[in-house]
């Protein structure tokens, strides 16, 4: 068995989970293949990965992650509200319908529709798990040092 702790440079293999507090699961590898990822290569939020430093192959790990180390609080702000006008006539708007939007920068931002009433349409721009404590469950399957893919 490998003894290399998680850190910056080393290629991960584990297998994760991110559920609700109820337990309600909202990804998970574990009936699949295991994830293989490089620490610091924005495949895990940097909050994350903070929680798999140091652990090894075998390790098994669940963590509570507050919103503010997960995906942030919801923000108010970040819900707008557009006219009906200004959607594609033949758009399904109604609460919790997922819309892509092109930022200034022309990048896609998603928002999903909060509120429809009239001719106002409500859509909240928030990531959808913002304000959420999640459960963060590992097991590390093996650790090596990252180097070039062979």
């Amino acid at each position: 068995m490998n003894e290399l702790p998680v850190d910056k440079g080393t290629r991960v293999k584990l297998h994760f989970a991110l559920k609700f507090p109820d337990g309600e699961v909202i990804d998970s590898t574990f009936e699949k293949e295991p994830a293989s990822l490089e620490i610091g290569d924005d495949n895990l939020p940097e909050n994350f990965e903070a929680y798999l430093m140091g652990m090894k192959a075998g390790d098994k790990g669940s963590f509570q992650v507050p919103p503010e180390k997960a995906f942030g609080q919801h923000n108010p702000n970040n819900v707008q509200t557009f006219k009906r006008h200004e959607f594609s006539p033949d758009m399904v708007l109604e609460p919790g319908v997922m819309i892509s939007f092109a930022d200034a920068r022309q990048s896609e931002l998603p928002g999903v529709v909060s509120r429809v009433e009239g001719d106002e349409v409500e859509v909240d721009f928030n990531h959808p798990l913002a304000g959420r404590t999640l459960t963060f469950e590992v097991e590390i399957i093996d650790v090596e040092p990252a180097g070039p893919a062979h």
